[in-house]
């Protein structure tokens, strides 16, 4: 019964929020808005259970001195000394603020900083005119981001020939960008939508039950 009763509160509500879109009733929708409340509870005692999980290992690997424990500790001080500036206020001018935007901000800018290089890097080795498919994608990517650049449009701007309109590096950016790629994108989206309502229907129907491992 311990399992069973799990998998019929799922089967029961997975199917219900399902057919709930299909039911223009004022009781639906007020059934659908608590279970979203509900959903909003679940989640915070998730984040309460995450952060514990979370200190346990780190406090762990400080007092059995691992050989990264100093970002352990770094990371046990950051954690619990954001959540004590949170008490104090979150408006403006409060030390929580002041703490996100002297410390958080400059660290995620540095990060981002350092992923465009690592994006390059990893750019370079990736676009290598090796093979049909692989010059394809390096042209076109070269022809991105030529275009989506100021500079771009100075060394390759649109004129005009006669009466033909030849596009630059920026209309042919944006077209690449707004009729291959999106095509592309649309098709990737198609299939993770497919893809992730057979995973659910599995779920809901108990054929698969991740929620009930360990």
């Amino acid at each position: 019964m311990k399992r069973e009763l799990p998998r019929i509160i799922t089967l029961v509500t997975g199917i219900y929020l399902a057919l709930q879109y299909f039911i223009p009733h004022r009781a639906s929708a007020k059934v659908y808005e608590t279970l979203n409340d509900w959903l909003i509870v679940i989640g915070i005692f998730a984040i309460v259970l995450g952060i514990l999980g979370l200190a346990r290992m780190h406090i762990g690997k400080v007092q059995q001195r691992d050989p990264n424990w100093p970002y352990s500790l770094t990371l046990l001080v950051g954690l619990f000394g954001m959540i004590a500036l949170g008490f104090g206020g979150q408006g403006l001018g409060t030390p929580f603020v002041r703490a996100y935007f002297s410390v958080l901000n400059p660290i995620q800018a540095t990060m981002f900083a350092m992923l465009a290089f690592y994006i390059a890097s990893a750019a370079y080795r990736a676009f290598r005119a090796r093979t049909a498919l692989a010059t394809i994608l390096l042209v076109s990517a070269v022809i991105v981001m030529v275009g989506r650049v100021p500079l771009g449009e100075l060394l390759w701007p649109k004129f005009q020939l006669g009466s033909l309109t030849v596009p630059g590096a920026a209309e042919i950016s944006d077209w690449m960008l707004n009729v291959p790629n999106l095509a592309a994108k649309r098709a990737i989206y198609i299939g993770l939508g497919l893809g992730g309502a057979a995973t659910a229907l599995k779920v809901v129907l108990g054929i698969e039950a991740p929620h009930l491992r360990g």
